[in-house]
């Protein structure tokens, strides 16, 4: 479980993001790191019922805590979310999923986050041959009911190569495609949460496969592998 420990810790360090008092408060820190890597060890279990996980452990699959300030006006020493994200294995398996506990704004989702410069020129090119597979995941009542609309940063007019009056242009703007739910710190600390994360990830699941189609094949649907 998530527990009040860590929601409090992370509460408290947003209020005291100094190096001082996170030497202080050390155990509760050491505590509740391993509290979220526990959870994230059961999540990769239970997805590698589902799917296949490069990811190798809970500890692995966790950024670190400690921001890098050197080009940041910014300069609290300490993020106050613990994230984490789940790569899946394999060229025939694309994309991953994301986790960050963060008080009054935890979430989980998964995606296509800053894809290569090839794989977004394919992922243009297929969406613009035919984007009806994943519009019909993206329109799906369930999925969107979820997730909502995807998300990622786009271009503020069409790629290169592409006309402004595309019908797909809406989606051809996408410079990343992933999609996220929230979860109120009640949910959170509730004893299924692990459950309720695992819900959301699986119905991840058929946008996963829609896009490792456009990724793992040329616009004439022959295999890229």
């Amino acid at each position: 479980m998530i527990t009040k420990l860590t929601i409090d810790f992370l509460k408290d360090l947003k209020k005291n993001n100094t190096k001082e008092w996170f030497q202080e408060n050390k155990k509760r820190y050491e505590l509740s790191h391993k509290e979220v890597y526990t959870f994230a060890d059961a999540i990769i279990e239970k997805l590698n019922q589902h799917d296949v996980i490069e990811t190798p452990s809970g500890k692995k699959s966790m950024f670190r805590i400690y921001r890098d300030v050197r080009f940041s006006k910014n300069k609290e020493p300490y993020k106050t979310n613990r994230s984490g994200s789940f790569s899946r294995y394999g060229s025939d398996r694309r994309g991953g999923y994301y986790f960050s506990i963060e008080p009054g704004n935890s979430m989980i989702g998964g995606g296509f986050y800053a894809p290569n410069k090839e794989d977004l020129q394919l992922i243009r090119d297929q969406i613009s041959l035919d984007a009806a597979p994943l519009r019909s995941v993206l329109e799906n009542k369930t999925f969107k009911s979820y997730f909502g609309s995807l998300q990622g940063e786009q271009l503020k007019t069409a790629p290169r190569g592409f006309e402004k009056d595309d019908p797909n242009i809406d989606l051809l703007r996408f410079k990343n495609f992933y999609v996220m739910h929230r979860f109120t710190d009640e949910e959170v600390m509730s004893e299924n949460f692990i459950e309720q994360a695992m819900d959301g990830f699986l119905k991840i699941l058929p946008f996963f496969d829609v896009m490792t189609e456009y990724l793992t094949t040329d616009l004439n649907g022959e295999s890229v592998l």
